[in-house]
């Protein structure tokens, strides 16, 4: 049985979990690495990352170098002595990193490698309707999500799944996944798997504007999108009322298949629903948050605000 000294890189949330399965595992945690502390908020006070604070509590040795090829960085990394490093959303390292321990760099990402391969594979999955997705243990190679895979675990996606959810869903299933891979490297008992050359569906970084809803869209597409942005980023879109024109950011959404005659974005409702019409149905929006106001369910919006005729989201 190996001896393992475990540095842990990562930075947000979905990373805290794994490290706190390796703590209650009891692995020898030597090191962590997370990102710099960032100003925030109107007051731009240091805001510490989720891992940072996680280690912090735990009294873990923390490195948060800005230059991953910085030599005093290397040096503090090499100090440490570690024989394994697990990446779990972080950033890309260089190869003098990566290369580092002897047993090995590997990271946990959140599909079924190679599909969906970047930085946003939880999104692209609920955005493309996928049924199924997964988490993936790696090794780390050159390229980006390329690396011979240790381990896999299959997640069903329900059609109603928004991403918040598939989010908590597969950052508990991953970080049961990583203890599995570190008891397998642990016992020398690793067998990996040659990701094939060419992914059939990739992950690229969510933008502003691939939040756009485009209500010509398909019910099913333009349901998809929202759920795949819910609650962060957000899908968003333009509503025009009379002279306003406000952004819009929808939330939670009920699809509704119904042949219809309106225009796609044009908006019908009564005192308690607001729905948008779409070419083969309609999306009735359970919650929503204007620009400048605070999210809000649709019927305590529609308390104080009133959808003239003809208003329409675009």
């Amino acid at each position: 049985m190996r001896d393992i000294r475990i540095v842990f890189m990562g930075t947000p949330e979905f990373a805290v979990a794994t490290l706190d399965a390796l703590v209650k595992a009891k692995f020898n945690v030597v090191g962590v690495i997370t990102a710099p502390d960032k100003p925030a908020g109107r007051g731009r006070k240091l805001n510490e990352s989720a891992v940072k604070k996680y280690a912090l509590e735990h009294q873990l040795n923390i490195l948060q170098p800005t230059n991953l090829k910085d030599q005093a960085f290397i040096t503090a990394l090499q100090s440490l002595n570690a024989n394994l490093q697990i990446v779990v959303a972080f950033r890309m390292l260089p190869k003098v990193v990566w290369q580092m321990p002897e047993f090995g760099t590997f990271n946990l990402h959140a599909s079924l490698l190679p599909n969906y391969r970047g930085a946003a594979p939880i999104n692209w999955a609920l955005i493309n309707g996928e049924t199924k997705t997964g988490v993936t243990t790696f090794f780390i190679d050159e390229k980006i999500d390329t690396g011979n895979i240790i381990l896999q675990e299959e997640v069903n996606i329900e059609q109603n799944t928004i991403l918040g959810e598939l989010h908590d869903k597969l950052m508990t299933v991953g970080s049961d996944l990583v203890v599995k891979t570190v008891q397998q490297i642990k016992k020398g008992t690793v067998n990996t798997t040659k990701q094939p050359e060419i992914e059939e569906k990739a992950a690229p970084k969510i933008f502003t504007e691939t939040c756009k809803i485009n209500w010509k869209d398909s019910l099913s597409n333009t349901y998809n999108l929202i759920r795949g942005l819910n609650p962060y980023p957000a899908a968003w879109t333009t509503l025009y009322n009379n002279e306003e024109k406000i952004k819009v950011k929808i939330f939670d959404v009920t699809p509704i298949e119904e042949i219809h005659t309106l225009k796609p974005g044009l908006i019908s409702t009564t005192k308690k629903e607001i729905k948008v019409a779409v070419p083969n149905g309609f999306l009735k929006i359970e919650s929503l948050q204007l620009a400048g106001k605070k999210k809000m369910d649709s019927k305590s919006l529609l308390n104080g605000y009133t959808f003239q005729e003809n208003s329409r989201m675009e």
